[in-house]
């Protein structure tokens, strides 16, 4: 599997690069790949058939490949994953494709846990407003929101870990309590830097995946791809 390194970019293109990943793995252009990055500047992700509140004039928003809710994206690390699909349902796919998320974690000495909202979070317009079976937990408050999408035998799951969630900020694009649903990695383990939490993930995914990494870079396919598919992803 290609573990391509960590970015900081625009919303736009790191939804992009998630888009070609996952066609590219389709098409066989593409091998299964791993990536970590982060949001510069942070911008707002909306689920692939998600509506554009009135309240989110006011910040950058880009679409997902991927459905669910939408994401403030700021000071957190996202993952991406893509992978073949083994015909497995929706539900076993996340759970499955979730085990690196907690045995990572787990390393780091933070235990966490499955969510358990049903079908209620549709109604709610933010991801981190609930948690559901797609989600992790840690006692009690999100800490990880993941989300899916399937193309032919591929699959993209990506989501983000928190790492100091701007409550206030939460507050106004949603009207959430945010403080008492969401949690960040600082506030549990203040001393955690990114490159640790990517290192104990990567590893972990080559544990219960039985893969072994290799460092990559994209395509030149990839490449022209991402940069066709870029405006796509903005909303505004």
């Amino acid at each position: 599997m290609r573990w391509l390194p960590y970015t900081r970019a625009p919303g736009a293109l790191q939804m992009a690069t998630d888009t070609v990943l996952l066609e590219g793995l389709r098409r066989g252009f593409s091998p299964p790949t791993l990536r970590f990055y982060g949001w510069s500047p942070p911008a707002l992700s909306l689920g692939y058939h998600q509506q554009v509140d009135p309240r989110w004039q006011e910040v950058p928003v880009v679409r997902r490949p991927t459905g669910g809710r939408a994401v403030w994206h700021a000071d957190e690390l996202t993952y991406a994953l893509t992978v073949t699909n083994d015909t497995q349902t929706v539900t076993k796919s996340y759970l499955y494709l979730s085990e690196f998320l907690l045995t990572g974690a787990a390393h780091l000495g933070i235990q966490l846990s499955y969510g358990e909202a049903g079908r209620g979070y549709i109604h709610n317009p933010s991801c981190f407003g609930t948690a559901t079976r797609a989600d992790l937990v840690w006692r009690g408050r999100k800490l990880i929101g993941s989300a899916q999408a399937r193309r032919g035998g591929a699959i993209l799951q990506h989501g983000s870990i928190l790492l100091e969630p701007d409550y206030a900020k939460l507050d106004t694009l949603f009207g959430l309590q945010s403080a008492d649903r969401v949690v960040g990695l600082r506030a549990i383990l203040p001393a955690l830097s990114v490159p640790e939490v990517i290192t104990a993930l990567s590893a972990a995914l080559e544990k219960v995946a039985g893969v072994h990494l290799v460092s990559g870079e994209l395509s030149a396919w990839e490449q022209i791809s991402i940069a066709q598919v870029d405006e796509l992803c903005r909303v505004h």
